[in-house]
Order: structure tokens, then sequence, then C-alpha cells
């Protein structure tokens, strides 16, 4: 199988340690091979998180500058900071709900405008699907499940080496009881993002 790079970028509280697990659960239900890494950072502060999920034969989880084959960012600043890690054909799914850094919200600094991000976003990689992931997730009946949102559309760019329905299992068996309804809910909102 082709090796795919997908880094996952989030604030602390956004879940985005939940679903790297979901998505290392996932291969492993579909028999793939993977690695995994993650940077906890201030996430307790609402700091960055970053996640790297190599699917594939390879000998590190680290993803360099310029070798993500797949973006998924859950705030769309983070995604912003983390283009350097994208090349040319990087497909990019993100969020366009802001939790703005501590500055920003005070009025300190100004939170960049989101035309002009996902602008410089299509013109530095391959694809750019950006979309209200909160607005979903509270559709879904919790606006903590953004990570579940973003989950479901990135399985729907079939770009991941593993089924939506591998991803649902796991969401069913690894989310906890009384958010499992929820979640996939959720999940299935994101997938119809396409």
């Amino acid at each position: 199988m082709k090796t795919i790079r997908l880094m996952i970028v989030a604030v602390g509280g956004q879940g985005n340690l939940l679903a790297a697990r979901v998505l290392g659960e996932a291969a492993l239900v579909a028999g793939l091979p993977f690695r995994m890494s993650e940077i906890h950072g201030m996430a307790q502060r609402g700091g960055v998180v970053e996640s790297a999920i190599v699917f594939g034969e390879a000998a590190s989880s680290l993803i360099a500058d310029g070798e993500a084959d797949i973006l998924l960012g859950f705030e769309p600043l983070e995604t912003l900071r983390a283009l350097g890690k994208c090349h040319p054909a990087t497909a990019v799914v993100t969020n366009l709900a802001p939790l703005p850094p501590f500055f920003a919200a005070v009025g300190k600094v100004a939170y960049p405008d989101l035309f002009e991000l996902q602008a410089l976003l299509r013109s530095k990689t391959g694809s750019l699907l950006a979309f209200d992931a909160a607005e979903l997730a509270r559709k879904a009946g919790n606006v903590l499940a953004v990570n579940m949102v973003m989950l479901g559309a990135l399985a729907a760019t079939n770009l991941l080496p593993m089924s939506a329905e591998h991803i649902r299992e796991t969401i069913r068996t690894k989310t906890g009881g009384r958010f499992v309804e929820t979640n996939l809910t959720a999940f299935d909102h994101g997938f119809q993002q396409k």
C-alpha cells in the first residue's frame, strides 16, 4: 500500500487525541500498518495539540515539513500554522469555527480573516474542504463532537486507506457508552460535507 501521512492539528480540548486514537483503532480493525505520534503542547491551556499518523510501511511516525499528504485541522488558525507540513498536492480538511488564542480574544492582535486564510490554503495545497464543524456538532447534540464531525469529513474524501465503516465501528466500540449515538451522528454530519 502507498504510504499516507496524516497530520491532525487542534487546540487543547477539541478532541484531537481521541480522533487520532479512533483512526489508529480503525487501522487495526482494517489490518493496516501504521505509526502514530502526538505532541500535547500546552493543551490544558488551549494550546496546540498535534497528532501524526503514517499509514503504510514507514520507519517513523514523524512528519517533516512538506511531507503531509493530508492535513486535518480542527481550528482554522492551527490549520494555517501547520501549512509548512504540506506540499503542493496535500489535501486539507479544516473547521472554520475559530477558537481565538488569548491575545486575539482580548483584542491585542487580529485573528486572520477566514476568506484570506482559505485563499492561502488553496494556493499552497492540492485541495481544501472548509466548513463550520462546530455548527454541525451542535446539530448532532454536542458542540464537543467537532472531532467526530471532522473525522466524518475526512472519511468522505476517500483519502484514507480504511473505510468509513471501519471508523464508524471504532466510534461505536471506543468512544464511551452515552456519547456513541451523538458521535455517530456528528460523524455522519461531517461525512455529508464532501
